[in-house]
């Protein structure tokens, strides 16, 4: 009951936040019709076939006073790009089209958005899901160790690293490995741009998984040097409560030895809180993160996709990247509620909702 009310409050949820959005992105200045009325005076000021246009100093055109424009074409433009209807009209017509993921076409680059966001979703997944992996598969074991050797040289240490690690920017760190790695005044071991070579289609199966890795390496090790600080002190911080509770102190008493108690007894419950914390490091991984080195190395992922549709304004690219994110996002808290009680059947959601 608890996992199917969760799964019903996704949609008033999912529909507020794109309320919220909409009524500040369509009432701000500077929109796709403002655009091209712009875009068309200085075409025409360019070539002389109207005469001369004075622009206006803001960067939105009043519509009426706009010269060298006519009223009628703005009109027409405004029927393109479906301004011409009232606002709640438009808001809940995109709605119903997006409920049936219809996301109807780019306004500039004249493709319909699904086929975009297929296009740019092979990269984006690249990086997350080996950025994510890794990021897991260093801090885990760290952290563990961290917790064991608590107050040693070993611990003092390997904070350091963490945290010098962690107060670089990826993105410089990935401009670094540029200079270093990739052909400039030093070593050319890495390819510079793309997630494959030119002619990956000629090579054979193993040569294409290797092409592959190879170009993720730069671009991966850039957002995992930063990505894993957190996520080691939590693991850290989570085992060492873990470790003076009494059901600890009774495994050592029955004569387990501490591999045993680590991995059988303390990693179930210290992994809660590394588990609640995945959906959002995915998610930020995706589609956020990721979005200057995507521009570094010249990967065109979604994290570019939905930058260069904001400063466009691409109205219907900005909101369907902004639904699918948020849906994933709400679907995602509601799969790691559900790995909390696959892990630990202790958990009750349902009492917890109806003490709140």
């Amino acid at each position: 009951m608890y996992f199917f009310k969760r799964f019903m409050l996704i949609f008033p949820t999912l529909f507020i936040i794109m309320l919220v959005n909409f009524l500040i992105i369509q009432t701000s200045p500077g929109g796709p019709v403002e655009r091209f009325v712009a875009q068309m005076n200085h075409a025409t000021k360019v070539s002389g076939e109207v005469g001369n246009i004075n622009l206006a100093s803001d960067s939105t055109l009043n519509y009426q006073g706009s010269q060298g424009v006519d009223e009628e074409l703005i009109e027409k433009i405004k029927k393109l790009y479906g301004f011409d209807r009232p606002l709640s009209e438009r808001f809940f017509l995109m709605m119903k089209k997006y409920f049936t993921f219809d996301f109807g076409m780019s306004f500039y680059q004249d493709k319909k958005i699904s086929e975009l966001i297929l296009d740019k979703l092979p990269v984006s997944i690249s990086l997350g899901l080996w950025t994510v992996l890794l990021v897991y598969l260093i801090s885990i074991p760290l952290g563990i160790k961290k917790a064991v050797n608590d107050g040693s040289k070993f611990d003092i240490w390997t904070s350091s690293v963490v945290i010098f690690l962690h107060a670089i920017p990826s993105f410089l760190f990935a401009i670094l490995l540029i200079t270093l790695l990739c052909g400039g005044n030093f070593l050319n071991i890495f390819p510079l741009r793309g997630l494959v070579s030119a002619n990956f289609d000629e090579l054979s199966f193993w040569q294409k998984i290797t092409d592959y890795f190879w170009h993720l390496i730069l671009p991966v090790s850039s957002m995992v040097v930063g990505g894993f600080a957190s996520l080691t002190f939590f693991v850290k911080n989570s085992f060492i409560e873990e470790v003076n509770k009494n059901y600890v102190i009774a495994a050592y008493a029955k004569g387990l030895n501490q591999r045993k108690v680590l991995y059988r007894h303390v990693f179930r419950n210290a992994m809660l809180i590394v588990i609640a914390g995945l959906p959002a490091a995915l998610i930020g991984i995706f589609f956020t993160s990721s979005m200057l080195i995507e521009v570094i190395f010249s990967l065109d992922g979604l994290g570019l996709l939905g930058y260069e549709s904001a400063i466009s304004r691409d109205y219907p690219l900005m909101f369907a990247t902004l639904y699918i994110f948020t849906l994933l996002g709400l679907v995602t808290n509601i799969i790691s509620d559900f790995t909390y009680k696959v892990i630990d059947p202790r958990i009750s959601f349902e009492t917890t909702s109806k003490k709140s």
